[in-house]
Protein backbone atom coordinates (compact mmCIF):
# COMPACT_ATOMS: atom_id res chain seq x y z
CA UNK A 1 0.00 0.00 0.00
CA UNK A 2 1.36 3.69 -0.81
CA UNK A 3 0.61 6.17 1.49
CA UNK A 4 1.44 10.09 1.29
CA UNK A 5 1.51 11.74 4.45
CA UNK A 6 1.38 15.15 4.75
CA UNK A 7 2.51 16.93 8.55
CA UNK A 8 3.83 20.48 9.04
CA UNK A 9 5.21 19.11 12.13
CA UNK A 10 8.71 17.16 10.97
CA UNK A 11 8.63 15.48 14.33
CA UNK A 12 5.36 13.65 13.91
CA UNK A 13 5.89 13.09 9.96
CA UNK A 14 8.89 11.25 10.78
CA UNK A 15 7.75 9.43 13.42
CA UNK A 16 4.29 8.21 11.66
CA UNK A 17 6.25 7.16 8.21
CA UNK A 18 8.66 5.24 9.91
CA UNK A 19 5.66 3.53 12.15
CA UNK A 20 3.78 2.85 8.73
CA UNK A 21 6.86 1.64 7.05
CA UNK A 22 7.39 -1.05 10.26
CA UNK A 23 3.87 -1.94 9.27
CA UNK A 24 4.70 -2.47 5.69
CA UNK A 25 3.80 0.05 3.71
CA UNK A 26 5.43 2.26 1.26
CA UNK A 27 5.20 5.76 2.76
CA UNK A 28 5.93 9.35 1.36
CA UNK A 29 6.53 12.57 3.14
CA UNK A 30 5.69 16.30 2.66
CA UNK A 31 5.08 19.43 4.84
CA UNK A 32 3.04 21.43 2.89
CA UNK A 33 -0.40 21.28 0.82
CA UNK A 34 0.97 22.67 -2.15
CA UNK A 35 4.03 19.85 -2.18
CA UNK A 36 0.88 17.31 -1.51
CA UNK A 37 -0.91 18.47 -4.45
CA UNK A 38 2.58 18.28 -6.48
CA UNK A 39 2.93 14.44 -5.07
CA UNK A 40 -0.30 13.46 -5.63
CA UNK A 41 -0.81 14.33 -9.22
CA UNK A 42 2.03 12.41 -10.53
CA UNK A 43 2.05 9.41 -8.05
CA UNK A 44 -0.84 7.45 -7.37
CA UNK A 45 -1.67 7.08 -3.75
CA UNK A 46 -3.91 4.28 -2.08
CA UNK A 47 -4.49 6.58 0.96
CA UNK A 48 -3.08 10.22 1.87
CA UNK A 49 -3.10 10.78 5.68
CA UNK A 50 -3.76 14.21 5.50
CA UNK A 51 -3.49 17.07 8.26
CA UNK A 52 -6.49 19.57 8.37
CA UNK A 53 -4.03 22.58 9.93
CA UNK A 54 -1.14 23.11 7.12
CA UNK A 55 0.72 26.59 6.38
CA UNK A 56 -0.23 27.90 2.77
CA UNK A 57 -2.09 25.69 0.87
CA UNK A 58 -4.29 24.04 4.02
CA UNK A 59 -5.63 20.97 4.35
CA UNK A 60 -9.17 22.12 3.72
CA UNK A 61 -8.43 23.14 -0.28
CA UNK A 62 -6.17 19.55 -0.46
CA UNK A 63 -8.87 17.59 0.38
CA UNK A 64 -11.60 19.18 -1.87
CA UNK A 65 -8.73 19.16 -4.73
CA UNK A 66 -8.18 15.55 -4.26
CA UNK A 67 -12.08 14.83 -3.83
CA UNK A 68 -13.26 16.21 -6.95
CA UNK A 69 -10.55 14.03 -8.57
CA UNK A 70 -12.47 10.95 -7.67
CA UNK A 71 -12.80 7.99 -5.04
CA UNK A 72 -9.33 6.66 -6.20
CA UNK A 73 -7.33 8.09 -3.06
CA UNK A 74 -8.53 7.70 0.17
CA UNK A 75 -8.24 10.57 3.09
CA UNK A 76 -7.60 10.23 6.47
CA UNK A 77 -7.62 13.93 7.76
CA UNK A 78 -5.81 14.11 10.89
CA UNK A 79 -6.55 17.33 13.38
CA UNK A 80 -6.27 18.60 16.78
CA UNK A 81 -10.08 19.39 16.82
CA UNK A 82 -11.93 17.35 18.31
CA UNK A 83 -15.78 18.63 18.30
CA UNK A 84 -18.23 16.43 16.52
CA UNK A 85 -18.72 19.48 14.69
CA UNK A 86 -15.30 19.72 13.39
CA UNK A 87 -15.25 16.29 12.27
CA UNK A 88 -18.77 16.34 10.20
CA UNK A 89 -17.28 19.45 9.04
CA UNK A 90 -13.76 17.75 7.86
CA UNK A 91 -16.00 14.64 6.63
CA UNK A 92 -18.26 17.22 4.44
CA UNK A 93 -15.09 18.13 2.75
CA UNK A 94 -14.72 14.96 1.15
CA UNK A 95 -12.59 12.62 3.74
CA UNK A 96 -13.07 8.98 3.89
CA UNK A 97 -12.17 9.22 7.32
CA UNK A 98 -11.28 11.61 10.31
CA UNK A 99 -8.62 11.33 13.28
CA UNK A 100 -8.27 13.40 16.11
CA UNK A 101 -4.66 14.30 17.35
CA UNK A 102 -3.39 12.48 19.66
CA UNK A 103 -4.35 9.62 18.39
CA UNK A 104 -3.53 6.05 19.16
CA UNK A 105 -0.91 4.69 16.58
CA UNK A 106 -2.37 1.33 16.18
CA UNK A 107 -5.83 2.95 15.26
CA UNK A 108 -4.16 5.07 12.72
CA UNK A 109 -2.46 1.80 11.25
CA UNK A 110 -5.87 -0.08 11.43
CA UNK A 111 -7.56 2.81 9.82
CA UNK A 112 -5.46 3.28 7.24
CA UNK A 113 -5.64 -0.54 5.98
CA UNK A 114 -9.40 -0.66 6.25
CA UNK A 115 -9.40 2.73 4.13
CA UNK A 116 -7.01 0.49 1.52
CA UNK A 117 -9.90 -2.22 1.90
CA UNK A 118 -13.22 0.18 0.53
CA UNK A 119 -14.48 -0.93 -2.14
CA UNK A 120 -12.93 1.01 -5.09
CA UNK A 121 -9.55 0.63 -3.90
CA UNK A 122 -6.83 -1.31 -4.70
CA UNK A 123 -6.01 -3.97 -2.25
CA UNK A 124 -9.44 -6.57 -1.38
CA UNK A 125 -9.63 -7.65 2.28
CA UNK A 126 -8.81 -11.50 1.17
CA UNK A 127 -6.66 -12.56 -1.87
CA UNK A 128 -6.28 -16.04 -2.72
CA UNK A 129 -4.49 -18.47 -5.68
CA UNK A 130 -5.30 -21.91 -5.20
CA UNK A 131 -3.93 -22.82 -2.27
CA UNK A 132 -2.32 -19.79 -1.47
CA UNK A 133 -4.50 -17.16 0.92
CA UNK A 134 -3.34 -13.87 2.00
CA UNK A 135 -5.85 -12.02 4.24
CA UNK A 136 -4.65 -8.16 4.36
CA UNK A 137 -6.58 -7.49 7.59
CA UNK A 138 -5.12 -10.00 9.87
CA UNK A 139 -1.61 -9.69 8.11
CA UNK A 140 -1.72 -13.60 7.52
CA UNK A 141 -0.48 -15.42 4.44
CA UNK A 142 -0.79 -19.15 4.73
CA UNK A 143 0.09 -21.93 2.07
CA UNK A 144 -2.14 -25.38 2.15
CA UNK A 145 -2.90 -24.37 5.22
CA UNK A 146 0.65 -23.61 6.61
CA UNK A 147 1.10 -19.89 7.96
CA UNK A 148 4.05 -18.12 6.57
CA UNK A 149 6.34 -15.91 7.98
CA UNK A 150 6.97 -13.27 5.60
CA UNK A 151 8.40 -9.59 6.63
CA UNK A 152 6.27 -6.40 5.68
CA UNK A 153 8.19 -6.23 2.13
CA UNK A 154 7.50 -9.93 1.15
CA UNK A 155 4.31 -9.67 1.98
CA UNK A 156 3.30 -6.39 -0.25
CA UNK A 157 4.71 -7.67 -2.76
CA UNK A 158 3.12 -10.92 -2.87
CA UNK A 159 -0.19 -8.78 -1.94
CA UNK A 160 0.48 -6.62 -5.46
CA UNK A 161 1.08 -9.55 -7.49
CA UNK A 162 -2.33 -11.51 -6.02
CA UNK A 163 -4.43 -8.36 -6.59
CA UNK A 164 -3.57 -8.18 -10.35
CA UNK A 165 -5.36 -11.51 -10.66
CA UNK A 166 -2.72 -12.87 -13.09
CA UNK A 167 -1.58 -9.52 -14.87
CA UNK A 168 2.36 -9.14 -15.41
CA UNK A 169 3.90 -6.33 -12.76
CA UNK A 170 7.22 -4.56 -13.67
CA UNK A 171 10.21 -4.28 -11.20
CA UNK A 172 8.97 -0.77 -11.34
CA UNK A 173 5.26 -0.85 -10.55
CA UNK A 174 6.78 -2.83 -7.68
CA UNK A 175 9.16 -0.49 -6.75
CA UNK A 176 6.93 2.40 -6.57
CA UNK A 177 4.05 -0.06 -4.45
CA UNK A 178 6.07 -1.25 -2.63
CA UNK A 179 8.99 1.07 -1.46
CA UNK A 180 8.17 4.38 -1.80
CA UNK A 181 10.64 7.95 -2.82
CA UNK A 182 13.70 6.90 -0.62
CA UNK A 183 13.93 4.00 -2.80
CA UNK A 184 17.12 3.40 -5.03
CA UNK A 185 15.45 2.57 -8.46
CA UNK A 186 18.51 1.06 -9.68
CA UNK A 187 18.88 -1.02 -6.51
CA UNK A 188 18.30 -4.83 -6.13
CA UNK A 189 15.53 -4.55 -3.21
CA UNK A 190 13.04 -6.37 -5.94
CA UNK A 191 15.32 -9.00 -7.30
CA UNK A 192 16.47 -9.47 -3.61
CA UNK A 193 12.66 -9.33 -2.09
CA UNK A 194 11.29 -11.93 -4.74
CA UNK A 195 14.03 -14.61 -4.24
CA UNK A 196 13.21 -14.52 -0.19
CA UNK A 197 9.73 -14.63 -1.50
CA UNK A 198 9.62 -17.70 -3.44
CA UNK A 199 12.04 -19.61 -0.97
CA UNK A 200 9.41 -19.52 1.92
CA UNK A 201 6.47 -20.01 -0.69
CA UNK A 202 8.06 -23.33 -1.80
CA UNK A 203 6.96 -25.63 -4.29
CA UNK A 204 5.41 -25.65 -6.83
CA UNK A 205 6.17 -22.40 -7.79
CA UNK A 206 3.17 -19.80 -8.18
CA UNK A 207 5.83 -16.90 -8.70
CA UNK A 208 6.63 -16.69 -12.31
CA UNK A 209 9.39 -14.36 -13.91
CA UNK A 210 8.92 -12.75 -17.45
CA UNK A 211 12.14 -11.44 -18.81
CA UNK A 212 12.01 -7.72 -19.74
CA UNK A 213 8.68 -7.58 -18.57
CA UNK A 214 7.93 -8.07 -14.83
CA UNK A 215 6.36 -11.41 -12.57
CA UNK A 216 2.94 -12.59 -12.37
CA UNK A 217 1.25 -15.33 -10.21
CA UNK A 218 0.95 -18.19 -12.28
Amino acid sequence: MRVLVVEDQAKLATIVAAGLRRAGMAVDVVFDGADALEHTASTPYDVVVLDRDLPGVGGDEVCRTLAAGGPATRILMLTGARTVGDRIEGLGLGADDYLPKPFDFGELVARIRALGRRPGAAVAPVLSHGDLRLDSARRQVTRAGRELALNPKEFAVLEVLLAAGGAVVSSEELLERVWDSEADPFSQAVKTTMSRLRAKLGDPPVIETLTRSGYRIT
